[in-house]
């Protein structure tokens, strides 16, 4: 009944929305600010960033939050989903110098989004003042083949790489998924193990971090799916350790959406709750 309230209210609210970039409080939809968003952050909190992959736009929000957060005092350290956790030792050389980009690419076999989407993030951690990049995923080996052949063809080492006590998505997120994922995927319960073993390993290893480090606020840059409505990163987080603070901020690129389109991207799930915790909206 509390989200049917919302969503009658959302109705109400649909006229005066606007598809200039603006920032709403997920709950409510009421028009927010990054400064609102940012004093919602404490030191030890995982901020999940979503992103659309390669959309120049969200990339620019990336650094907006970030240095908001980081004019706020705080310190930032910043997660993320394209590297793999094994890579961590080339990722921290590539950050201090050591190694070369094009070797640092080369090694940790960088194929997918143009990196510089994403330099500037990763870069943007002080290393002086003990702030860290954090490569945070499974290696796309693994999660492959899982998706693939499943759990069980995984060898002890092979399953060594999963999170201790690796658990799949709780079921709203599998249903979720499967409307998602359609005709992409041949086989719904290999996939989704393979997804949730990217959401399980991520939420650990940034778990590790903010255990080791309560006095940083990590922020997780990731695809929207893993973000919205608490389904994949956050409720894993909340598994390992629910006194963690989870904030999330999911980002709708409207360019190309009515205002019809964009009130349905924006209205929370009955079965789930809220898109995010913030939900910006750019064109």
């Amino acid at each position: 009944m509390r989200y049917q309230a919302i969503l009658l209210f959302i109705t109400t609210l649909a006229t005066v929305l606007t598809l200039k970039a603006q920032i709403y409080e997920g709950n409510s939809l009421q028009e927010t600010n990054l400064a609102s968003l940012v004093e919602s952050v404490i030191p030890a909190t995982i901020v999940l960033l979503g992103e659309s992959h390669g959309l120049q736009a969200h990339q620019n929000q990336h650094l907006e939050i970030l240095k908001a957060l980081k004019a706020k005092g705080l310190k930032v350290s910043v997660g993320l989903e394209f590297l793999n956790y094994p890579d961590q030792m080339f990722l921290d050389q590539y950050r201090s110098g050591e190694l070369a980009e094009t070797s640092f690419l080369e090694i940790v076999k960088w194929n997918s989004i143009p990196f510089d989407f994403y330099r500037d993030q990763i870069n943007f951690p002080n290393i002086l003042q003990g702030e860290f990049s954090l490569a945070l995923n499974l290696p796309r080996t693994i999660s492959s083949k899982i998706s693939k052949q499943g759990l069980e063809s995984l060898t002890d080492d092979e399953r060594a790489l999963l999170p201790p006590n690796f658990t799949l998505g709780r079921d709203s997120y599998k249903a979720r998924f499967a409307a998602a994922a359609g005709a992409h995927c041949p086989s719904l319960e290999r996939c989704f193990a393979a997804q949730s073993a990217w959401d399980d390993t991520m939420a650990y290893q940034a778990v590790k971090f903010i255990e080791a480090h309560p006095e940083q606020v990590l922020v997780i840059i990731v695809g929207e799916f893993h973000v919205q409505y608490g389904g994949g990163l956050a409720y894993r987080i909340h598994a390992r350790n629910i006194m963690v603070p989870v904030r999330s901020v999911s980002q709708i690129w409207a360019e190309d959406l009515t205002d019809v389109d964009l009130q349905k991207e924006l209205q929370p799930s009955i079965e789930e709750g809220p898109r995010a915790d913030y939900v910006w909206v750019s064109k």
